[in-house]
């Protein structure tokens, strides 16, 4: 089961890597590491525009400036400056393509899904997205504009 979960995140790494587009994105407070590039794959232009119904790539290179045994993430769609919890399908930064433990001065590709429900509503917001390590420090923090539409 584990060798299909990776298999799986290569592929997506692969995909995201070939054909996504790299996102205008806002440091919001990396603390333990630094973002060196984000990808949405599919995203043509920007503001991402997210379908109602349909799931994209989001893939984050960075590199930590602590060792961690763990890594959370925590996504929010922030909506008129209030923090709305997004939730996506894994949670855990160790199964979504990291290598765990992290070490410091490492280079790391993180991987995960963000599924757009057919029940949000269509509508501009900004994705905050967290990497969380074993102190609860964000290893990175962005911040990227997206519009959800039918």
């Amino acid at each position: 089961m584990d060798y299909y979960r990776v298999l799986g995140v290569v592929l997506f790494s692969l995909l995201a890597c070939t054909k996504a587009e790299q996102v205008k994105f806002v440091d919001c407070g990396s603390a333990e590491g630094k973002v060196a590039e984000v990808d949405i794959y599919p995203c043509p232009s920007q503001p991402c525009q997210l379908h109602k119904g349909q799931s994209y790539t989001v893939n984050v290179t960075f590199t930590s400036s602590v060792a961690s045994q763990t890594s959370t993430a925590v996504v929010h769609g922030v909506v008129a400056g209030i923090p709305v919890p997004f939730p996506i399908p894994q949670s855990d930064g160790c199964k979504s393509g990291i290598q765990c433990p992290i070490e410091p001065q490492k280079a790391y590709t993180y991987v995960n899904q963000l599924p757009v429900k057919n029940e949000y509503p269509a509508i501009k917001l900004v994705v905050e997205w967290e990497l969380r390590d074993d102190s609860s420090k964000d290893l990175f923090c962005i911040k990227f504009p997206v519009q959800i539409v039918n």
